[in-house]
């Protein structure tokens, strides 16, 4: 398969053809040309002479939307009337809305719903604030905040930039597990001021989601609320990618007959997700683990300049091993990228033990690309969603959020993360487990059900679910 240029989307272009002038091959022998794939055509309108077509068109550069349109004009007999881009129209006006959930119809209906009969569940809140998981909209509600530092692989573009994808993520906790999410983008990327705005909202919800918060205060924001506030705080780009990296992680050992405990694990990029990850694999086990970046392994007794790597390489590398990826890869069992496109050679994985595992997760430009790894590696994983084995945050963070909100959990211990990690991983039985099926796919209906279950069973096990009876 060959890696493909970019994202793909969907174009529909509608125009005018002269039939004396032009034949529609020739339109189609343009827009091919020009990098485009038709995908579906409609006759919108005919005339005595002309036809008005709407071309829907496959695109992968960026830049296929102006050269279809370019190379369609110069044709004798064109017209370009309109190109609609699919994904931007999905777009139009947001992605979710806020419905009521009954119909207000009689001046009855209005008295109990708002004043003054609504006055009377205030002052219940009032004497008992718990009682707002039960009365509001709290107890299934959640902020995804971000401050637009660190958007997808785009990076600083800010809060408004940011909103797309953070609408996206309130509809996926919707659509997966019925939680109603709300974007909350923040103008700010002051620590403290960021600090601050979440604790002053929290009362609204009963959970937060941080997200493309750029490192390292990413940690120092997540630290400081879990400590501040009584409802979790689940920063996903940390933890959700490991929770679903583990899941990975126990089907590809399993494969390939090694026990992680065992594994020499060399991990690229000690970023938040790197970090994030490396902590969740210890809690798992893992006693062999190598941190890479930049200027080579991390190492104890070495100062570093933040201190999250100061942690990392005191709580790593046993061995003390030194140099580039290409020295400390020598011997390993397991890769595992978060760093950024082509870092990892075929050269390196044939320094890696038998059977080796890799999972290159740089988005959207994996470390190593598949077919570079292919017949090199045991199992391959990405983070893309056209290869197979793909690390989604998905499969973690709407049955982990579906589970805290519904034992009123007041943080996300370890233990929750680990049991998730095992639930995700669960869903893929013993026949269907392979190469190329070692974790579940994102639309399949039993992953949020299964994180959920598990996700509270080990919340009432670390003694930080609060409602005192499942369901009530």
């Amino acid at each position: 398969m060959a890696m493909p240029k970019s994202a793909s989307s969907n174009i529909v272009v509608r125009v005018e053809m002269d039939r004396d002038k032009v034949a529609f091959g020739t339109i189609a022998t343009a827009i091919d040309e020009a990098g485009g794939d038709i995908v579906a055509v409609d006759v919108s309108g005919t005339g005595r002479n002309a036809d008005i077509r709407d071309i829907t068109v496959n695109i992968t550069e960026t830049n296929s939307k102006d050269l279809v349109a370019g190379v369609l004009n110069k044709l004798p007999g064109v017209k370009v009337l309109q190109i609609s881009d699919q994904t931007f129209l999905m777009h139009l006006g947001g992605k979710i809305e806020v419905a009521p959930k009954m119909t207000i119809k009689t001046r009855d209906d209005l008295s109990r719903v708002y004043t003054p009969g609504v006055a009377n569940v205030c002052m219940a809140i009032h004497d008992d604030p718990g009682s707002a998981h039960t009365l509001t909209i709290k107890r299934n509600t959640i902020a995804v905040v971000s401050d637009g530092t660190a958007v997808l692989g785009l990076g600083n573009i800010g809060p408004m930039a940011a909103m797309p994808v953070m609408e996206g993520k309130a509809m996926l906790f919707k659509q997966l597990a019925g939680v109603d999410a709300f974007p909350i983008c923040l103008d700010t990327q002051d620590t403290e001021e960021i600090i601050g705005t979440i604790k002053r909202i929290a009362p609204a919800f009963g959970g937060i989601n941080l997200e493309d918060i750029s490192s390292p205060r990413c940690f120092e924001i997540e630290r400081r609320l879990i400590e501040e506030l009584d409802i979790p705080v689940f920063h996903d780009d940390q933890h959700g990618t490991a929770v679903v990296l583990l899941a990975g992680l126990y089907n590809a050992v399993k494969l390939a007959g090694k026990r992680l405990e065992d594994c020499k694990i060399v991990l690229c990029g000690i970023g938040a997700a790197g970090i994030a990850c490396t902590k969740i694999l210890l809690s798992a086990g893992a006693t062999r683990i190598v941190g890479v970046d930049r200027d080579g392994a991390l190492v104890r007794g070495k100062a570093y300049a933040h201190e999250a790597w100061q942690w990392y390489a005191e709580h790593t590398n046993p061995q003390l091993e030194t140099g580039a990826l290409s020295d400390v890869i020598a011997g390993a069992d397991i890769f595992i990228g978060v760093s950024g496109p082509g870092v990892l050679k075929p050269s390196d994985i044939r320094k890696m033990a038998t059977d080796p595992i890799v999972f290159a997760m740089a988005n959207p430009t994996p470390e190593i690309a598949p077919e570079e790894a292919e017949g090199l590696v045991r199992v391959m994983a990405t983070g893309r969603s056209d290869y197979p084995n793909q690390i989604n945050n998905v499969l973690c963070f709407p049955g982990l959020f579906r589970g805290v909100l519904d034992c009123r959990a007041s943080r996300v211990t370890e233990e929750m993360k680990l049991a998730a990690a095992k639930a995700i991983a669960s869903v893929v039985g013993e026949a269907e487990l392979n190469e190329y099926y070692i974790i579940p796919s994102v639309f399949n209906p039993h992953v949020a059900d299964r994180v959920k279950e598990a996700v509270m069973q080990a919340a009432y096990a670390s003694g930080v679910a609060r409602r005192r009876e499942r369901g009530v």
